[in-house]
């Protein structure tokens, strides 16, 4: 689909904004309504402040069904700061955060998907709705899943997202559900030296727990994991017993049951440390994501999109600038790229990448039942209704998603065109899905054989509100 170019001066101003702002969980204010306010300049109805996230929002156009959701996002990663363009760790002096992940890309994509979409249903009225979601906080907030639990997806008949990566690839597979907890125990402070049996430390208790959650590593089924971060050691004064202490666990397993014993255990962990330690132990349960149901009529509907589309040609410059973050990775680095999504050839994966190192490809489509270690708040989406994803190469192969180097990459050309690319694969992949309507009702008949008769139940408490970490 073409027609992008009238707006790619906006879109590229959208991503510049959306990356300088680079802003953390629930607190994407800048970028949301930059984002919102583009669609609302060219005519969608826009409804910001949904499911208690000041920076969620809706932009809708069209009239009835059927109802193609296209969802973005635009949060960053804290601790990833870096300026654009550069080949070694080079912090900004004016932020602390990066776009370590591409969410700066991947909403300026949904949005351009939108613009077209627009003008296909100025062009062919009845069709049907396109909504634009703006979906905060994918980064350790589950932005998503507090939209799905306020039935923001209810009447939605497909939903289809991207992701920047490394190559262009349909997503398949499915991926873990996870839960986020933060451990506080309280204690006693005291003289460390002079009195430390009147002391009870609650630093000690976070390194029980931390060591006990180690012991239950060896216990764990392989596909299982479980990170952590502590919040607060208690004080920088090494002559005071530590009278508080926090410390944030994220569980992952493959379903949302699974991932619920294994975060049991862990609660069973922090009782023992506090129980050891003679401190108090509070959890209070963060968020948490659902694993994707996978959906293969989507992902076909997708690739046909991306062969139509076509891939983006890379220029000898942007091969070039690519290239120099390619020999900062190495070739081993290189050559086993996984790219975002299993695939269960990895040999032919190989070899594409051998051919074109720049990423200038389209891998073909192979469905799997394989299932990445990663999660996101869209397999909550995807138990409601069918979900598409793909993913387009913005970043140099060999380059790692959270980190520097994706943050560097962000603004150039490369990445820019990988975006442009996603945007129209998105509205083509939408066009198909309003063309054909008996593509749309396989997608949903798919997901209701997988479900096998079971309905969604949300992962995160009703009484969880959306919280915010750090700044």
């Amino acid at each position: 689909m073409e027609g992008l170019e009238p707006y790619e001066k906006e879109l590229t101003e959208l991503n510049d904004l959306i990356w300088d702002a680079a802003e953390l969980k629930f607190r994407e204010f800048r970028s949301a309504e930059a984002m919102a306010g583009l669609l609302e300049r060219h005519g969608f109805r826009i409804t910001r402040g949904l499911a208690h996230m000041p920076t969620a929002f809706l932009a809708e156009y069209g009239t009835g069904k059927p109802v193609i959701a296209i969802l973005g996002e635009y949060d960053a990663l804290s601790g990833l700061s870096q300026e654009a363009g550069t080949f070694r760790p080079l912090p900004r002096k004016d932020c602390a955060n990066g776009h370590g992940c591409g969410h700066s890309l991947l909403g300026t994509a949904a949005a351009g998907a939108g613009l077209l979409l627009k003008a296909y249903l100025e062009d062919h009225p009845g069709k049907g709705t396109v909504r634009v979601y703006g979906c905060p906080a994918e980064e350790g907030g589950s932005g998503k899943t507090y939209m799905v639990r306020e039935g923001l997806f209810q009447d939605v008949d497909g939903a289809l997202t991207w992701h920047p990566g490394t190559q262009n690839e349909v997503m398949v597979g499915s991926n873990q559900a996870n839960i986020q907890a933060s451990f506080s125990f309280r204690g006693r402070a005291a003289h460390a030296a002079a009195a430390p049996q009147n002391g009870r430390s609650a630093l000690d208790a976070v390194e029980l727990m931390d060591v006990g959650v180690n012991y239950l590593r060896e216990h764990m089924a392989d596909y299982e994991r479980v990170h952590y971060a502590i919040l607060d050691a208690g004080g920088v004064s090494p002559n005071v017993v530590q009278p508080k202490a926090e410390v944030l666990y994220l569980i992952r397993s493959r379903t949302n049951e699974e991932t619920r014993r294994l975060y049991e255990r862990v609660v069973n962990i922090a009782r023992g440390a506090a129980l050891m330690t003679e401190t108090e132990m509070t959890v209070r349960f963060d968020k948490a994501v659902s694993n994707i149901i996978p959906n293969r009529v989507l992902g076909q509907v997708l690739h046909d999109a991306m062969e139509r589309v076509g891939v983006p040609v890379r220029t000898g410059e942007e091969k070039a600038f690519l290239g120099q973050f390619q020999e900062l990775a190495g070739e081993e680095r290189v050559l086993k790229d996984p790219g975002m999504a299993p695939f269960p050839d990895p040999e032919l994966r190989e070899e594409l990448i051998r051919k074109d190192p720049s990423g200038a490809f389209l891998l073909p489509y192979q469905p799997t039942s394989i299932s990445a270690m990663g999660s996101s708040d869209t397999g909550d989406v995807s138990w409601i209704t069918p979900l598409g994803q793909f993913a387009a190469a913005c970043f140099a192969i060999g380059t790692s998603a959270h980190s520097w180097q994706w943050v560097a990459q962000g603004k150039g050309s490369a990445a820019l065109k990988g975006c442009f690319f996603a945007a129209r694969v998105l509205a083509e992949g939408a066009k198909i899905l309003y063309g054909q309507p008996d593509v749309l009702a396989a997608a949903k008949a798919e997901l209701q054989k997988r479900l096998s008769g079971r309905t969604y139940r949300c992962p995160i408490p009703p009484e969880v509100m959306p919280r915010a970490y750090g700044k």
